[in-house]
């Protein structure tokens, strides 16, 4: 468990100010940041702002000498057939975009799926400390698989089976295309449910015929599918019927103990084009090194890039701006930074502000950080990730997203409470949120991550309305262009919030404690396997 602080920490009463944040985010968010798109005019601009203010604010860079980390990406944009067809005792031609989306995963000018097998895999998850193998037995090399959306417990009216309705790490559809390249797929087409998912088709359909970027492997490939994509669930059930077995009655199956999965005598047959390029982004990387073990680290974390200039809304504005997401999370690093720097001592652990590329087209940033760290996963002691800070005004809570993870909890409801706040749970748990941001990489590695979200608890206006605001956000906000500071904008939540990770950051870099992952968390042997208990 955490100890209380020891008695070297800080005593000074360094705060996150409303003028250091809203400045901050205000600069981020404008027009003339263009959106913040990785490999832009956008992400030069935002990079030399941020290295301006951290220079101004006196931080070390925090990547040698230099307060960039090149990333490598590659972008892959994908033109895929009209049509798919399954075979077997009868043919069906599905309907691109409307029946299934799908990509290219390798960067290959062509792709050819011909006569390729199709096998049923369950939820496709290997999960060795829930005793759990959808492909036990089953032989899927070179093969299409066919696998279902979240995790088995997302079936269950048992909360320790899997996690319930709490979508695990499994249950992602990231998860389930890495799962199906271990086992040696050419392809794999998830079922889509709008429920488990989290979101409809339409969502999906955003990928179709469009580009997605992957980090830069050449040199260090690894096995991938060929193709990646998701079918609806009317397709399901026309094939399974085809194949002679009732879908609902096999989705049931596979979220059963015992399950196997089997070839559905069935073969899928499309083809796709692809344009390769391949470029660099960057990382942004300040700190402030500890005056007592430096070589020991708190890593504050926040995604810079957003969608950039794209198409016209209802007001003629085309700037994706991302002042919630996630100019604000960015504008927090800054602030949080402010805070430390005007505490007048350094801390006995090194501060890392990091601000990451590439959220947006799957974590790539993080990833290659997490990948190559600047502070090895051993001596790195925690991970706060800021991802869209509250923009409506302060609230009583704040939001636990993915509750029972690490003892950071803990230390989050201390710090709460000694402010008049509380921890609120995800309402909404099984949309997976844990998994979906960027401290997500560094749980992957082992380290103890804590990501927040906003809450409803309305101060001024109440609950009812806090949960209006944050429904109009997601509905009619999230990743459009009126995602801006305007005058509905407020600053007052997210710097309470601030505050919060800030007392955190603070209390870690002023003591000797290791938070611990919680007894459930599927991380916690990640972290045991190569550090003892501290």
């Amino acid at each position: 468990m955490l100890a209380e602080p020891t008695t070297n920490e800080s005593t000074t009463t360094a705060q996150v100010t409303l003028e250091s944040y809203s400045t901050y985010v205000t600069a981020l968010a404008a027009d003339d940041m263009e959106g913040r798109k990785p490999f832009t005019t956008g992400e030069r601009k935002t990079l030399a702002y941020l290295e301006k203010e951290a220079k101004a604010l006196g931080l070390e860079p925090g990547n040698g000498n230099s307060f960039l980390q090149e990333v490598p990406m590659v972008e892959i944009t994908s033109a895929p057939a009209p049509t798919l067809t399954v075979k077997g005792k009868k043919t069906m031609t599905l309907k691109g975009l409307e029946e299934y989306v799908v990509w290219a995963r390798r960067p290959e000018e062509n792709v050819s799926i011909k006569d390729s097998e199709l096998v049923y895999a369950g939820f496709g998850i290997v999960a060795p400390e829930y005793n759990w193998n959808d492909y036990a037995g089953l032989n899927v090399k070179d093969k299409v698989v066919v696998v279902l959306v979240s995790d088995p417990g997302f079936y269950s009216s048992d909360t320790t089976f899997f996690k319930g309705r709490t979508m695990t790490y499994y249950g992602r559809w990231t998860y389930k295309f890495e799962e199906a390249a271990r086992q040696g797929a050419k392809g794999c087409l998830i079922v889509h449910a709008t429920e488990p998912a989290g979101y409809g088709f339409q969502v999906v359909q955003n990928n179709w015929n469009t580009s997605k970027f992957y980090l830069d492997t050449r040199g260090k490939e690894t096995y991938k599918c060929a193709m990646e994509g998701w079918i609806t669930t009317p397709v399901a059930e026309k094939i399974f019927a085809a194949a002679g077995k009732n879908y609902q009655a096999e989705l049931q199956r596979a979220a059963k103990r015992g399950f196997k999965g089997n070839a559905l005598g069935m073969t899928v047959s499309t083809s796709l084009k692809a344009t390769v390029k391949y470029d660099k982004s960057y990382n942004f990387i300040a700190k402030i090194s500890g005056s007592k073990r430096p070589e020991e680290a708190i890593v504050y974390s926040a995604h810079w890039d957003h969608l950039g200039i794209g198409k016209k809304n209802a007001q003629n504005d085309s700037i994706y701006n991302g002042a919630a997401d996630n100019a604000s999370g960015t504008a927090g690093l800054l602030a949080v930074a402010k805070a430390f720097t005007g505490q007048g001592q350094k801390p006995d652990r090194s501060i890392v502000f990091l601000s990451v590329t590439a959220e947006e087209q799957g974590l790539l940033g993080s990833q290659h950080y997490a990948e190559n760290p600047v502070f090895p996963k051993e001596k790195t002691v925690a991970n706060l990730n800021m991802d869209m800070l509250n923009p409506f005004g302060a609230t009583k809570d704040i939001v636990l997203i993915g509750m029972g993870q690490s003892e950071l909890e803990d230390l989050l409801a201390e710090e709460a409470q000694k402010a008049g706040r509380y921890i609120a749970r995800d309402p909404n748990p099984e949309s997976g949120l844990y998994y979906r941001s960027d401290h997500f990489n560094f749980a992957k590695t082992g380290v103890p991550a804590l990501f927040t979200g906003m809450g409803t608890d309305h101060l001024q206006l109440g609950k009812a309305e806090g949960k209006r605001l944050l429904d109009n956000f997601t509905a009619n906000i999230y990743h459009k262009p009126n995602d801006e500071v305007n005058t509905a904008f407020k600053f007052d939540g997210a710097v309470a919030d601030l505050q919060l990770l800030y007392q955190m950051g603070k209390r870690l870099a002023f003591s000797n404690e290791w938070p611990q992952w919680k007894t459930g968390s599927e991380f916690k042997t990640v972290r045991d396997k190569y550090m003892p208990k501290q």
